[in-house]
């Protein structure tokens, strides 16, 4: 029997970055189709409410195609319906097309979320679904604000998610179970039709088996990581379990997919022995890997590239976390500071705030990693870096503050 091909971190690491759409020229202009195309290679887009600089669904999409503009993405959400949103692991941008494997996640959400929900939130949204879901279909789209709690006696909330009001649990359930979708955004708010009245329905009837679902979703999955464990390929869109998604690699191992061993990068925690995963039997994992742009970007902190942090740690040798949890006082770098990739690697991360009152783009630090030098022509691709998210949130200047570059650099 033949050991198992090793994959050296380089090839793993350019691969993914292909495959996460880090490897396309980021200049070409972005049509709407392309930005769909886009997304569609992606997979989905997570959505984040934070806007340090701007909020992570922009920057994640603007660090693939300086072109990028937001009002792109709600043109296909909100006027063409090419885009759903619904959860992966987090709440997330979706193409349209995918949206009938999201029933198998439908389905299995309403068991767990009314078991779960009734111990955060207590049973009584469970008594509004029915009203609130006819408010809907009699008066079209809602805000959560709209509806409310009438009882005077019922204190109002500090609007916190574990603080939400009856009616406003009542929609977030029959969303996250498919009733209704997000037709809209008002600000950062969520506008809710129902589902048949939100998508195309192309897209909304088609009704697919379990088993084409996770197999679609194992597929798809491993198509956007390239190679990857089966957790890993669990994980990705979270419509397959652990067991089912090591189920389906082991039932293909030997004929649709190679086991192979990957590298680790020196550095962190990853620089133990090589790792099983899969690649796809027929796709050789070594050729016809493009160089990647070796301009300097800023990532979000949400970006797919980086979401998985142990992954990230074993192609990169890079440990990140965000501290917006952490209380200032133990922060080892900031509330919410940005990775910056360069090439293929991990160079360093930047703490940086768009300040909308005074126009003013604020870097108040900068932190390299090991063996990593601030040379003059790294510090031109920072500036420049710099000069493209200033354009791109409308910011008049970008102003260092004293003392910027950190130990380390």
């Amino acid at each position: 029997m033949n050991s198992p091909r090793v994959i050296d971190n380089r090839t793993a690491r350019r691969l993914f970055l292909q495959r996460q759409g880090r490897s396309f020229p980021p200049h070409r202009k972005l049509t709407d189709a392309g930005l769909l195309a886009l997304i569609e290679h992606l997979g989905f887009v997570q959505l984040d409410s934070i806007q340090t600089v701007e909020r992570a669904h922009h920057m994640i999409l603007f660090a693939r195609n300086q072109t990028y503009r937001p009002k792109q993405l709600a043109r296909l959400h909100e006027r063409e319906a090419a885009l759903f949103e619904n959860w992966t692991h987090d709440a997330s941008i979706i193409p349209s097309r995918f949206f009938p494997h999201w029933k198998l996640r439908f389905a299995r959400e309403q068991a767990r979320l009314s078991a779960r929900w009734r111990d955060w939130h207590g049973g009584a949204f469970e008594a509004e679904l029915e009203s609130v879901l006819q408010h809907v279909a009699d008066n079209g789209r809602v805000l959560a604000r709209e509806l409310g709690n009438d009882d005077p006696a019922t204190p109002k909330t500090n609007g916190g998610w574990w603080d939400w009001h009856p009616s406003k649990t009542a929609l977030e359930y029959l969303w996250r179970c498919g009733h209704l979708a997000v037709a809209a955004r008002d600000g950062f708010q969520k506008v809710y039709d129902l589902t048949e009245r939100t998508l195309p329905a192309h897209h909304y009837e088609p009704a697919l088996d379990e088993a084409e679902t996770i197999d679609w979703a194992c597929r798809a999955a491993l198509e956007r990581l390239g190679i990857a464990t089966s957790g890993e390929i669990a994980a990705f869109f979270e419509l397959a379990t652990p067991a089912e998604a090591k189920a389906w690699c082991l039932a293909r191992k030997g004929s649709e997919l190679e086991e192979v061993l990957v590298e680790n990068a020196a550095g962190g925690s990853g620089k133990s022995r090589p790792r099983p995963a899969f690649c796809f039997a027929d796709m050789d994992p070594c050729a016809d890997l493009p160089e990647p742009p070796n301009r300097l970007r800023v990532l979000s902190p949400f970006d797919p590239l980086i979401r998985d942090r142990k992954r990230t740690e074993r192609l990169f040798g890079f440990h990140y976390r965000i501290e917006v949890f952490v209380p200032a006082a133990k922060r080892q770098y900031g509330y919410y500071v940005f990775p910056l990739l360069e090439g293929d690697n991990l160079i360093g991360r930047i703490d940086m705030k768009h300040e909308r009152d005074t126009g003013t783009l604020r870097v108040k630090g900068l932190w390299l990693e090991p063996k990593v030098k601030l040379s003059a022509a790294r510090m031109q691709r920072l500036e420049a870096e710099l000069e493209r998210q200033r354009r791109f949130t409308g910011a008049e200047r970008v102003v260092f503050e004293k003392g910027w570059v950190k130990e380390g650099a």
